[in-house]
């Protein structure tokens, strides 16, 4: 019984992050999903960006800055998950996503997010989310391109 709930809870976080990356896709003929993407987390909620020093925003100001760029700079957008690797202790979990992006059907680029979630009426919902641009000097860690961590 411990271990359908754990499973399920997990198959429900990795929902929650690809919900994430598909809503921030757009172009050719799809729309994002700002909805979508904020729907997921907890009122009150930051995220960090790859930028430093680290400075909090909120989802609504973030939503603001992507709807924005997907409105004049940044025509097409698409967000792919390379894998998730998700740890579960009750009602509170975090969730690591390595991902591929790439910018105007042309630049392409790779990070690592890192999500902390609870679980709240049901449901699972992010209250902090942050992120890293991977390099050659940062590259992803195995574990998250290796498949590894997929079932």
């Amino acid at each position: 019984m411990h271990d359908n709930r754990r499973r399920a809870d997990e198959d429900a976080i990795r929902a929650v992050v690809a919900r994430q990356f598909a809503s921030l896709s757009w172009g050719n003929g799809v729309a994002p999903g700002w909805d979508d993407f904020a729907g997921d987390f907890l009122p009150g909620a930051s995220l960090y960006a790859a930028s430093r020093p680290a400075k909090p925003i909120s989802v609504a100001d973030f939503v603001a800055r992507m709807r924005g760029l997907s409105e004049t700079s940044l025509r097409t957008f698409d967000e792919v998950v390379l894998d998730v690797m998700v740890q579960v202790f009750g009602n509170v979990a975090i969730a690591a996503a390595a991902a591929e992006m790439t910018e105007n059907e042309a630049e392409t680029s790779r990070s690592v997010e890192m999500l902390l979630l609870v679980k709240t009426e049901g449901q699972w919902k992010i209250v902090a989310q942050a992120w890293d641009k991977a390099t050659d000097t940062n590259p992803l860690p195995d574990t998250l391109v290796s498949g590894a961590t997929s079932r």
